[in-house]
């Protein structure tokens, strides 16, 4: 996505922004984006071989090219915009997690890291939000039309990682710069890799559909459990989709946290098997197709801590047509307009949001 032959456009993503010195926290966000550790060891050791192989595991979309000019205009404030989805894909290793065919973003955050290098805000997307949905490519070379109410997740059903990018986009205004996805086996090998992620729950959650069962207290918990907390819709709060919404917050501030207690530069052999699982496990665009590329990523990230990330959902109520889906609010604007100027999301935007009531807060620290 940053190309110097784009008539002055500047350079974002990988290569954009401020280069900072390296601060000890970061070790948290190179996980985060699944990456970091790979990309961090192939620099360390110095082997071609594990460059190559590492490189042959990565996956890339070409966004660029699927969307082409239709896209919103690339702001210079020397921010960048990440779309992160976890694919519920049933194909293969994921077919233990259900019967339905085809795949749907699951789960789905906008990452907004501030020009400073600093902080970060994320915004997730609630899957079942009905919103315009443009004209999409097709995988098959076809094209869908636009629909004017369609479930936020359906997305990526239609036209994967390209009509998903641009059904945001359309949503937000906001051009994204890069796009990473991660799929549910692939995430459950990673948290096993890490030897698991330590949360402390205040409630008992119980959800025979996740497979889940936890008392009050503290647990690492390992891939399948991980899993099934940032899975689970009928374990905490209504039910719905908001309260798994706060749990997958609650989740990634935890597994922030704990990575940087792992010890992963003095595991060679740990970092090795973290590092195939990871490139393994993601799809990208084509502008982090590379090791080095998401190594690029990664020292950009390394700054950011779990403290430094507002996490938000965006704002919504129930929908007035179908009271079993979710409508943005006016004050959704408010969230991408903030994100557009590079500046924090204000607390008004939230207020009266659907979001701020699901019960499921302080369930999981």
């Amino acid at each position: 996505m940053a190309d110097d032959s784009r008539g002055g456009r500047r350079r974002r993503g990988v290569q954009g922004g401020r280069r900072r010195k390296p601060r000890t926290r970061g070790r948290g966000w190179r996980i985060a984006a699944w990456t970091g550790a790979g990309v961090v060891l192939v620099g360390g050791a110095g082997a071609g071989f594990l460059w190559y192989k590492f490189n042959g595991n990565l996956h890339a979309v070409d966004i660029d090219a699927a969307l082409g000019k239709d896209r919103p205009a690339d702001v210079d404030n020397g921010s960048l915009d990440i779309l992160v989805l976890g694919s519920d894909s049933r194909a293969g290793a994921n077919s233990k997690y259900g019967a339905d065919e085809g795949a749907r973003s699951d789960t789905a955050m906008i990452i907004h890291v501030y020009a400073e290098g600093k902080k970060a805000s994320v915004v997730s997307i609630p899957r079942d939000t009905l919103v315009p949905r443009p004209e999409c490519p097709t995988p098959d070379g076809r094209t869908s039309p636009a629909v004017q109410r369609a479930m936020f997740n359906e997305a990526y059903s239609v036209g994967g990682a390209a009509c998903a990018v641009k059904t945001v986009e359309a949503m937000t205004k906001i051009r994204m710069d890069h796009y990473m996805e991660v799929d549910f086996a692939g995430f459950q090998k990673l948290i096993d890799k890490l030897g698991g992620v330590e949360v402390t729950t205040t409630k008992p959650i119980r959800d025979k559909w996740s497979h889940l069962n936890l008392e009050p207290g503290t647990h690492t918990l390992d891939g399948e459990q991980s899993l099934g907390l940032v899975r689970t819709r009928h374990g905490v709060g209504d039910g719905g989709d908001l309260g798994r919404i706060k749990l997958q917050q609650a989740f990634i501030k935890a597994l922030l946290d704990q990575v940087k207690h792992v010890g992963l530069l003095s595991s060679p052999s740990k970092l090795y098997g973290l590092a195939d699982t990871a490139t393994k496990s993601i799809t990208t665009d084509k502008g982090l197709g590379s090791v080095d590329k998401l190594h690029g990523l990664a020292n950009r990230l390394k700054g950011i801590g779990s403290s430094d990330m507002h996490m938000v959902t965006l704002p919504t109520t129930a929908d007035a047509k179908d009271p079993n889906r979710l409508a943005p609010l006016p004050a959704a604007d408010e969230v991408w307009k903030a994100l557009n100027a590079d500046r924090p999301i204000p607390d008004s935007a939230l207020k009266g949001s659907a979001g701020s009531k699901t019960g499921a807060d302080g369930v999981v620290k």
